[in-house]
C-alpha cells in the first residue's frame, strides 16, 4: 500500500491517495469522484500491527502530562486545518459543513482531544488502614484495534483514539469502507504532531476488519456500528479473550408528557431526531405523544422541518443532506413505503423522487414525519437511520413506558416536559445507557456513554472512558 509522499503545497486529500490505483469514492450528494482511497491487504495489517506493538513500550514509557501535551498538540493541528478536514468530510459523508454537521465534528474532535488530555489518572487508594494498604493502577493494555462508522467518522474516529494514546496504548485503526478519505486525512493530520507509528489506518475491506478482531498482538477492539456486525466481532475476539467496547445500534424512544409545551421543545425534538440527517446511533428513531398534545407537537414538527433546507453540503444553506449510502436509502424507502401502506398519515415528506429534494441525483430522502402509526409497525421496531420519524400517540403513560423499553436495544432515551421532577421519574424507569430530559442526544466528553441491552456494552468518555482502555492493577501491601 503506497500513498503519496507529504510535501509542500500539496493538499490534504492528495497526500492521503494513492500514488495509482486505489478504490474510487463518490459524493453522496452529486456521485461526482471525490478521491481514491488506498486498499490494504492482510500482510499490511499485519506490518501495521508489528510497527504499533513496537512503538508502544516506548510510548508507555513516557509520562503521562507528555502524552497529555501531545495530545492537545494533535488538537492543535486539526484546528490549523479544520476547514479543509471540514470540506472532505461534507464531500465524502454528505453532511453540510453548516449546522450540527461537518465543521461541528471537526470542532468536536479537537475538544475530545483538549478533554481527554484534562482527565486525572492518578492511582486510586481502595484501603489504607490497620489491616493494609492497597492501590488501583490503570496500566496500557498493548494495541487497541479501532473500527469506526460512517455515520460520524471523524469524530467517533477520536473517541477511540484519543484515550487509547492516553493511556499509553497505540492504535491501529481501520475505517468505515464508505468514508476512509475523511478517516486518513485526519490521521495525516494528527501524525504531524504525533511520533511516529503510535497510530496507524489501514483501510481496507472487511477482511481488514475480521483479521483486526483476531489479530494475537490486539488486545483491544473498540468498535462503533450495527448489532449484527457488533455480535460477529464479539465472537471473533473470543478467541483471543479481548478486551472491547462495543457501541452498537439504537433505536431510541422520546417520551412526550403531558405537561410539555409543544412549541417550546419542537425545534430540540427535531434534532434529536434529525441531527446528521437521522445518521446518528443515538438519534430519536421513535417519539411517543399523549393524545392531549399529539396534534400540537405534529404541528410543531412539521413547521420546524419545513424551515431546515436539504441539499448539497458544500451549499452553505443547507443544515441536512444526503443519507451516506444507497443501502441506507433503500431501508428507509423501504420501512417509510411499509408504513404508508400500512395506513399511517404522511405529516411531511415520503416521496423521495428527485423532484422532491433539493440536490437531485444524490441519495436524498426528504425529512419525513409519520402520524397515527402502530406501535409495532416497521418503522418503529426497526432501526431506520435516516430522516424519518415515526410518532406513535399514547393514553397510558405505563403503556408508554412498556413499548418504550419492549426493543431489546437501549442505547439512548429522552423524556420531555415542564415538570423535572416528573421527567426524572419516568427517566429512572427507561432502560437505557443514558435518558435525557428535554433534550436528546446531547453528549459531552466529561460525561461517560455507553449501551444497555444490544446497543452494546463498555463505557467512552471521562475518566470512565480512560478506565475502559486500560489493564487494571492492584498493589496492595
Amino acid at each position: 500500500m503506497t500513498t503519496q509522499n507529504v510535501s509542500d503545497g500539496q493538499s490534504l486529500l492528495e497526500r492521503i491517495q494513492p500514488v495509482s490505483g486505489g478504490r474510487e469514492i463518490l459524493d453522496p450528494a452529486t456521485g461526482e469522484l471525490v478521491g481514491r482511497a488506498p486498499e490494504a491487504d492482510l500482510a499490511d495489517l499485519d506490518a501495521a500491527v508489528a510497527r504499533a506493538k513496537a512503538a508502544q513500550s516506548g510510548w508507555a514509557a513516557r509520562a503521562d502530562e507528555d502524552r497529555a501535551g501531545l495530545l492537545n498538540a494533535a488538537a492543535d493541528a486539526i484546528e490549523a486545518q479544520a476547514e479543509e478536514l471540514a470540506v472532505l468530510l461534507s464531500r465524502e459523508q454528505g453532511k453540510p459543513l453548516n449546522g450540527p454537521n461537518a465543521r461541528f465534528e471537526v470542532g468536536a474532535c479537537v475538544a475530545w482531544l483538549r478533554a481527554t488530555a484534562s482527565f486525572p489518572v492518578e492511582p486510586e487508594v481502595l484501603l489504607d488502614d490497620e489491616s493494609g494498604h492497597a492501590e488501583l493502577h490503570h496500566r496500557p493494555l498493548g494495541v487497541v484495534g479501532a473500527i469506526g462508522p460512517w455515520n460520524w467518522p471523524m469524530m467517533i474516529s477520536i473517541w477511540q483514539i484519543a484515550p487509547s494514546l492516553r493511556m499509553g496504548n497505540t492504535v491501529v485503526i481501520k475505517p468505515s469502507g464508505y468514508t476512509p478519505l475523511s478517516v486518513l486525512g485526519l490521521v495525516e493530520v494528527l501524525n504531524t504532531v504525533l511520533p511516529a507509528d503510535l497510530l496507524i489506518a489501514v483501510p481496507g475491506r472487511g477482511d481488514i476488519g475480521d483479521r483486526l478482531t483476531r489479530h494475537p498482538d490486539i488486545a483491544k477492539i473498540m468498535f462503533t456500528g450495527s448489532t449484527p456486525t457488533g455480535k460477529k466481532i464479539i465472537a471473533a475476539a473470543a478467541e483471543t479473550v479481548k478486551r472491547l467496547t462495543m457501541e452498537l445500534g439504537g433505536n431510541d424512544a422520546g417520551i412526550v408528557l403531558d405537561d410539555a409545551d409543544p412549541a417550546a421543545i419542537a425545534e430540540d425534538l427535531f434534532w434529536g431526531a434529525f441531527i446528521n440527517t437521522g445518521q446518528t446511533c443515538a438519534a430519536m428513531k421513535r417519539l411517543y405523544v399523549p393524545d392531549a398534545l399529539y396534534d400540537q407537537v405534529c404541528d410543531a414538527l412539521v413547521a420546524v422541518a419545513g424551515q431546515m433546507p436539504m441539499g448539497n453540503g458544500l451549499d452553505e444553506g443547507n443544515v441536512l443532506g444526503p443519507l451516506q449510502n444507497r443501502a441506507q436509502w433503500e431501508i428507509v424507502d423501504r420501512l417509510v413505503t411499509a408504513a404508508v401502506d400500512s395506513g399511517a398519515r404522511v405529516l411531511t415528506g415520503a416521496d423521495p423522487s428527485p423532484e422532491a429534494v433539493d440536490g437531485s441525483g444524490g441519495h436524498f430522502y426528504p425529512t419525513t414525519l409519520i402520524a397515527d402509526i402502530d406501535g409495532d409497525d416497521p418503522l418503529v421496531v426497526e432501526e431506520q437511520f435516516g430522516p424519518a420519524l415515526p410518532i406513535i400517540r399514547y393514553t397510558d403513560l405505563d403503556e408508554a413506558i412498556a413499548a418504550a423499553n419492549a426493543l431489546e436495544v437501549g442505547l439512548g432515551s429522552s423524556v420531555w416536559s415542564s415538570d423535572l421532577d416528573r421527567a426524572r421519574a419516568v427517566a429512572a424507569r427507561l432502560e437505557a445507557g443514558t435518558t435525557w430530559i428535554n433534550k436528546h442526544g446531547a453528549i459531552d466528553p466529561r460525561v461517560p456513554f455507553g449501551g444497555a441491552k444490544e446497543s452494546g456494552f463498555g463505557l467512552e468518555f471521562g475518566a470512565h472512558g480512560l478506565r475502559e482502555v486500560s489493564q487494571p492493577h492492584v498493589i496492595s501491601w
